[in-house]
């Protein structure tokens, strides 16, 4: 498992439901401070779908920040980081 706690912001980029739904579901049981996820709105409401076919709760869906990062109209993938670090310092 993920050595993370509440200290932890956590950030699944992957794209690939088999990695980056296993490790949500982790995040929400060691409560990080921040969670979040890479992906469009569409894409962020299915994967809401298989959390919950997973037992995920409302409230733990609910945290995760989807679309991820600030919204600053970032394209590349520094731009991407620029934002989703922007995000956690806010948080």
């Amino acid at each position: 498992p993920l050595n993370v706690d509440a200290y932890t912001a956590f950030v699944a980029v992957t794209h690939d439901p088999k990695i980056d739904d296993p490790a949500l579901l982790h995040a929400f049981a060691r409560n990080c401070f921040y969670i979040g996820a890479l992906g469009s709105r569409k894409t962020h409401a299915k994967r809401g779908d298989r959390l919950r076919a997973q037992g995920a709760r409302e409230s733990d869906i609910a945290r995760i920040h989807a679309p991820i990062g600030l919204a600053i109209g970032a394209v590349s993938p520094s731009e991407i980081a620029v934002a989703i670090m922007a995000e956690i310092t806010a948080v």
